[in-house]
């Protein structure tokens, strides 16, 4: 199975929290929209997630600024950072 092979790979590491992400098994576009795109989709599988804080937290301390990242967009989170 590629998610236990994707869990065993984490580990007990930093980034341990994408192995139970519900985007890693999904459709990878919705979660970097074209420019103007609709964010929908990305954001209702991240409202269902269960490490929604990890991800917006990784992305918060990475400075991630492309896609949908803890059910934000890189607009919102820079909000959020002000």
């Amino acid at each position: 199975m590629v998610i236990d092979t994707f869990k065993a790979a984490l580990g007990d590491g930093p980034l341990a929290w994408q192995a139970n992400a519900l985007c890693a098994q999904t459709d990878p576009e919705a979660f970097f929209p074209e420019k103007g795109g609709s964010t929908r989709e990305a954001k209702a599988v991240c409202q269902a997630c269960e490490v929604r804080q990890e991800c917006l937290e990784y992305a918060m301390l990475n400075d991630e600024r492309f896609g949908i990242w803890g059910g934000l967009s890189e607009r919102e989170r820079r909000r959020l950072k002000r």
